[in-house]
């Protein structure tokens, strides 16, 4: 079935809303740039902008320290780019989506707003608060405006021949790539500086001051790491286009060189649009679909991203901690609180697991390979829950997103979408010896292993462990093996 929430377009100026105060209401778009909601809204008259950044709720969802704070000093950076267009951002002071709809609609009384632009959001709590907002705003008689813009094609749009949505990757990717057009990829210019808006008896309208983080939050990881806002993803892409995007297919599994893009906690907050990342690689490569195999490789992560807000809307139950594939509810997990906290601590005996869980911890991030060989170390080694691993990655992930860390930890575990067969189980020494050659990203992160040969960096002996300090494997890799390939074949045959 198609998404209930429909489809807009930017609007051109009418004439029963030019010259009236447009408020645009941003969430996951922080950027002033390619922004489809605040160039609809400019496009009719002055504009305020609105944020909710209901603390509370991110924390509900899982999201941690690392994420609110780069929320945060995204929001002063895009209070600062606004106000070069005389956009002042107000602030609705909500600790959760409940009280949102209240605070919008006191907002728009207060300033006399003719109508209210956002750009649609997928995740099951996001389009319910969406609705309630829809249905305040229409009992008030105010205009609602809401757009595709995260994405190419809204939830619905893209569904298969018998009408349902798809739940393999590539035939929804080859449908993409029949479907997108230059339209639906084409960048936005920022808008034009506005006339500073003013109220009901004439005074300028004020921005407001963004509220400080929670106090008991854990601290975050170093700022430096994660300058925020869209010139510093700007920086990023240029960086990546200019250095690794032609070696991107090559390089992307090897955890030592700095062969992503890095962008995944700008495109998680809307820094930066996958727009313009597409069209970065078409000014390189002339084309998104053919051409340079590292660029084509890209743009197939970026569909990925997308492909995942579909399944939010597709399959709702992934929203609510099930798994895309029901069969798999039956799966027996196992109780093993020292070994869940072993492999966050970094502290397995597997050196590549422990150098990635460690990265995660110091950097609020994680490479992509090595998030697939974590999590399937969790999932399969120790049979424990995926939803343990998912909230624990959401908790430190600076780049934390529903669609895509749910949907990697699915795969991962053998139960969401285009997963992983069961008997996929990867070898974690020998993941390293194959991405890691040199050992050297182990070497870095696990430092009491940097002073033996890289060979043995990657399975050091008993005499090596107890002589480095680094303990002992917390559990044979074969025993493991057989042990999740009995557990998942017995929810086989119970089918």
């Amino acid at each position: 079935m198609p998404s209930s929430i429909s489809v807009s377009t930017p609007p051109t100026a009418s004439a029963e809303a030019e010259a009236l105060l447009q408020l645009v209401w941003l969430r996951s778009d922080l950027r002033v740039h390619d922004n489809t909601a605040l160039a609809a809204a400019a496009a009719r008259g002055p504009v305020v902008a609105v944020v909710a950044p209901c603390y509370a709720q991110w924390r509900q969802h899982g999201h941690g320290a690392n994420k609110l704070d780069f929320l945060r000093r995204g929001l002063h950076v895009l209070q600062q780019a606004l106000a070069g267009y005389h956009i002042p951002l107000k602030i609705l002071d909500c600790d959760t989506f409940a009280e949102v709809p209240d605070a919008l609609a006191s907002l728009c009384s207060s300033l006399n707003v003719a109508a209210l632009h956002f750009n649609d959001e997928y995740a099951v709590n996001e389009r319910a608060r969406d609705t309630e907002v829809r249905q305040r705003l229409i009992d008030m008689n105010i205009r609602l405006h809401h757009y595709t813009d995260m994405i190419a094609f809204a939830p619905g749009e893209l569904l298969t021949g018998k009408g349902d949505y798809y739940g393999v990757f590539t035939p929804f990717s080859k449908r993409w790539h029949k479907e997108v057009d230059a339209r639906r990829l084409e960048v936005q210019s920022a808008p034009a500086v506005q006339a500073v808006p003013s109220d009901t008896d004439g005074q300028p309208i004020n921005g407001d001051a963004i509220p400080p983080l929670p106090e008991d939050l854990p601290s975050p990881v170093d700022a430096s790491l994660w300058p925020a806002g869209e010139d510093a993803a700007q920086e990023r892409l240029e960086r990546f286009m200019t250095f690794r995007a032609r070696r991107y297919h090559d390089q992307r599994d090897l955890p030592a060189t700095r062969g992503t893009s890095e962008l995944s906690a700008y495109l998680a907050l809307g820094m930066i649009s996958a727009r313009q990342c597409y069209a970065a690689v078409r000014a390189e490569n002339g084309s998104i679909s053919d051409g340079d195999v590292g660029l084509t490789s890209w743009v197939n992560e970026l569909i990925w991203r997308e492909f995942y807000q579909h399944i939010l809307v597709g399959f709702p139950r992934v929203n609510r901690h099930r798994p895309f594939q029901r069969h798999t509810e039956a799966l027996t997990w196992r109780d093993d609180d020292a070994g869940f906290d072993a492999w966050c601590e970094g502290r397995t005996g597997y050196p590549l697991v422990d150098a990635a869980m460690r990265q995660l911890a110091s950097t609020g991030w994680m490479h992509n390979r090595l998030r697939m060989v974590t999590a399937m170390f969790l999932t399969k080694h120790l049979l424990i829950d995926w939803r343990r691993g998912e909230a624990f990655f959401m908790a430190h992930l600076v780049d934390g997103e529903l669609g895509a860390n749910n949907g990697g930890w699915q795969w991962a575990a053998s139960t969401g979408t285009d997963a992983a067969p069961y008997f996929r189980i990867f070898n974690p020494t020998t993941q390293g010896e194959r991405f890691d050659k040199d050992a050297d990203f182990i070497a870095n992160l696990v430092p009491e292993l940097s002073s033996l040969p890289a060979k043995h960096r990657h399975q050091p002996s008993d005499e090596d462990r107890h002589a480095c300090g680094y303990p002992r494997p917390i559990v044979d890799h074969k025993a493991a093996r057989l042990r999740a390939l009995d557990t998942f074949k017995a929810l086989s045959k119970s089918e």
